[in-house]
């Protein structure tokens, strides 16, 4: 017999209803039919013509799988996309995944430091990437509204305007894939994608799957490393009710160890990290990838110097952009060794991630056991 068809019901029951989905939508923008839907207080997809209910898909039924082919929680994922993206499977020894080098990086830009998180170097990356033609347009969080909700939402930046509009950090969930349609729409053909590694694995795991045009689009993944999001709440329940900080007062927020937060009348705050843990997205309980190993760039502000980013090349494409950008003058970099003790808390993170991949129960589905940790030599 012809092995089967895995598709919609089967995201459903192994993905979606699991705790192992991440909201990242991949599914819904792979979805050839747009019978896809997202909620976006619940992160989670859903079939908008499901007659049959939840895990009803005609198109499923006779032979689409696209939305599994696009989801990087479903199957053997992380083997699979190890392959696709590094020629081999993750070593034991290698909790951040393989690279091919690692630097500290910022903006050349005074304005681009200023207005980006940890020195602006995904910033300036970015627009170098628009101005210079090596991608159309990218696909980015932004604050819904005039900015004081601090609800992210996805958008398509297309102009240096457009991404310092988006610059800095937000902590709450944003879905960025689900701005390609609008980018496609406006005639873009080399996308950028920049997001938590649930949405950097994205585009990679299209390509490993053959999930169609969607992948060949998606020509830049950018990764950011992550511990967690927050759900949306943490802003009335926590800042506001417990520190008397609210939302439209916040200017700027950011992460070391604990959430630092800047306020429109230049006030500074800091509450613990360990208090925001009960505001912790569900698909983020389960996710082993603090480092974004499947980016063409992981990036984060970790480390002794909070006006650099630590960047992690993994592939030619991500090594091309980065030259590119150094070489037209748009970054400056200096050498990890500056700051000793970067890369054992980049390993330490990462292995306290891959503690959350549920070993489960016997009866789990297939997927809902730990990756295999094949021990490749470098």
């Amino acid at each position: 017999m012809p092995p089967e068809k895995l598709h919609w019901a089967h995201l459903f029951r192994e993905v979606v209803t699991s705790g192992l989905c991440t909201g990242c939508a991949g599914c819904v923008v792979a979805c050839p039919y747009d019978v896809l839907g997202y909620d976006d207080r619940s992160w989670r997809p859903f079939h908008v013509d499901a007659d049959g209910g939840a895990e009803d898909c005609t198109h499923g039924v006779r032979g689409c799988t696209l939305c599994t082919r696009a989801c990087p929680r479903f199957g053997d994922w992380e083997p699979e996309v190890d392959r696709h993206v590094h020629g081999r499977t993750r070593a034991e020894d290698e909790p951040a995944g393989p690279w091919r080098e690692v630097s500290l990086v910022r903006a050349a830009d005074p304005e681009l430091v200023a207005a980006g998180q940890d020195g602006g170097a995904v910033t300036a990356l970015l627009v170098w990437a628009l101005e210079s033609g090596l991608v159309d347009a990218a696909l980015l969080s932004y604050v819904e509204g005039d900015g004081t909700s601090w609800k992210a939402v996805p958008g398509v930046a297309r102009t240096r305007a457009d991404v310092l509009a988006a610059a800095g950090s937000r902590y709450t969930y944003s879905a960025n894939t689900l701005a390609y349609a609008d980018a496609i729409a406006a005639g873009a053909e080399r996308v950028a994608l920049v997001g938590m590694s649930c949405q950097a694995s994205v585009p990679p795991v299209m390509a490993a799957r053959k999930a169609g045009k969607v992948a060949r689009r998606l020509t830049l993944s950018i990764g950011l490393l992550c511990s967690k999001t927050f759900d949306d709440a943490i802003f009335p329940d926590l800042f506001e009710a417990r520190y008397g900080i609210p939302r439209a007062s916040i200017a700027k927020i950011n992460i070391k160890g604990r959430f630092q937060i800047w306020t429109r009348d230049g006030g500074y705050h800091e509450v613990p990290l360990k208090e925001g843990h009960a505001w912790t997205r569900e698909g983020c309980l389960a996710c082993p990838d603090f480092a974004a190993e499947h980016a063409d760039l992981s990036t984060g502000g970790i480390g002794a110097f909070e006006d650099w980013t630590l960047v992690v090349v993994r592939t030619a494409r991500g090594a091309e952009a980065l030259e590119g950008a150094l070489a037209a003058g748009a970054l400056e970099r200096r050498p990890v060794e500056d700051d000793p003790g970067v890369l054992d808390l980049l390993a330490r993170l990462s292995r306290a991630s891959r503690r959350r991949w549920p070993e489960g129960p016997p009866q789990a589905p297939r997927h809902f056991l730990a990756p295999p940790r094949a021990a490749a030599s470098r």
